[in-house]
């Protein structure tokens, strides 16, 4: 085994090759249940009753 940079950057991009699209999932799936968190507040908070 080659010890060398080069090396270690050569078998870094094989390993993110065959990794997939796992990454890139888990943040679209992040910044969708985010953003139908924030529109469920903001449609929601219209009807709130103004009793206070």
């Amino acid at each position: 085994m080659d010890h060398t940079p080069a090396a270690w950057l050569t078998g870094a991009a094989t390993a993110a090759q065959r990794q997939g699209p796992g990454d890139l999932l888990r943040i679209v799936l992040i910044v969708m249940v985010v953003g139908c968190v924030m529109a469920g507040w903001f449609l929601l908070r219209g009807y709130r009753r103004k009793d206070e």
